[in-house]
């Protein structure tokens, strides 16, 4: 049995080191003076906390206290669990972009991206770190990995930028070769391509009126064009049947050859209709058009479009549903920002675990109160 423990102490120990590894580029905001616990104490309390429901500081320090005894088995904790004011004081103030790239390292070792991976990239707004009367600059562009249903990145939008520039930087931070980038209209620009084929990746770009001369080729080349791969695929269900045909045509006819989207093989129109059933709602049409540098056909284009909008139901719903992050009213510092990365560093760790048949925020709760089952998300033995 002494063994035994031993081992377990260990292995923690091992397990604990890798987490502190991955943050060991963290600058440590705080004058030698004021340093009563450790900076990846810290770190890895707030992870672990976050894991467990907690939402606030305050409910960080209240969780820590009440494991102390479990915490204690991997971290050193010299002077016992920190206050709610030592978090909200840290997580305010260490560098975000280091923190961002911290989790970014930690990802690119749990992922395993596979050729042909669909990646959308999108953006969302923290609205409960608004400021009275100012703009709310908590902004975060996230790329999400569909196949492995994971987080593997994010960057903060300037305030005095948007997403056409947060993007470009938020490729540069992880590895997409052989993946499939899916992007709406605000990231179809030249420059966001071009990054994307020189990292040995493909595109599936949304195409709105931002682009004009392209989005009236495109209308036209529909309108006029013949050799046209087409598939119909129907969704059925809450109360509704919505119909969505894929139209893709590689031979173009209105785009020149000498365009300036490199590498441009297809052009995609996707139609859809939605029908409510037992009601007398009217129709519901929509007509959305894109450009890629593959060259598959429709109904591998209506898969890879339908898995963009994984991001949404799968990352940013869940961020507000399951983490509150709309509700959040962190706005001190880098409070907002790091705790987003918190959050997602928290759901990637829960999405591994598949056999738990509950969704994020019950197992949140199940680790809260389940010493064991918290040990096997975080990979450690009791």
């Amino acid at each position: 049995m002494y063994i035994i423990l031993i081992i377990n102490i260990l292995y923690n120990l091992k397990t604990a080191n890798k987490f502190k590894s991955i943050f060991s580029q963290i600058d440590d905001p705080r004058s030698d003076i004021n340093k009563l616990h450790k900076l990846e104490d810290i770190l890895l309390i707030g992870i672990i906390s976050v894991i467990c429901a907690a939402d606030t500081w305050k409910n960080m320090e209240t969780y820590a206290k009440a494991k102390e005894d479990f915490l204690r088995s991997f971290l050193d904790l010299p002077n016992g669990i920190p206050s709610d004011d030592t978090f909200n004081r840290v997580f305010s103030s260490i560098d975000s972009e280091q923190f961002e790239s911290s989790f970014i390292d930690w990802v690119s070792g749990l992922v395993n991206l596979t050729d042909g991976e669909i990646i959308p990239i999108d953006g969302k707004t923290i609205r409960g770190a608004k400021s009275k009367g100012k703009k709310s600059p908590f902004h975060m562009v996230s790329a999400w990995a569909s196949k492995n249903n994971m987080v593997l990145g994010q960057v903060k939008v300037s305030e005095k930028s948007n997403e056409i520039t947060a993007i470009p930087k938020l490729l540069e931070l992880i590895a997409i070769k052989g993946c499939t980038i899916t992007i709406d209209a605000m990231g179809c620009q030249t420059e966001i391509v071009t990054k994307i084929i020189k990292q040995e990746a493909n595109y599936i770009l949304a195409v709105k009126d931002n682009q004009k001369l392209l989005h009236q080729d495109i209308v036209d080349e529909f309108r006029f064009g013949t050799t046209i791969d087409t598939h119909l695929h129907q969704d059925l269900g809450h109360g509704r049947i919505e119909t969505r045909t894929c139209s893709v045509i590689k031979d173009f006819k209105f785009i020149k050859d000498d365009n300036k989207w490199e590498d441009l093989k297809s052009i995609v129109k996707v139609e859809s209709v939605r029908e409510f059933k037992n009601s007398n709602k009217p129709l519901e049409t929509a007509t959305r058009y894109y450009i890629s540098n593959l060259s598959i056909n429709a109904e591998a284009f209506q898969k890879a479009i339908r898995l963009h909008w994984g991001i949404e139901n799968k990352l940013h719903w869940v961020l507000d549903v399951a983490f509150s992050e709309d509700a959040s009213r962190k706005r001190i510092g880098n409070a907002a920002q790091n705790f987003s990365i918190l959050s997602k560093i928290a759901l990637n760790l829960l999405r591994k675990d598949t056999q738990t048949k509950q969704g994020i925020k019950g197992k949140r709760l199940k680790a809260a109160y389940d010493d064991d089952y918290l040990s096997e998300i975080l990979g450690i033995k009791v």
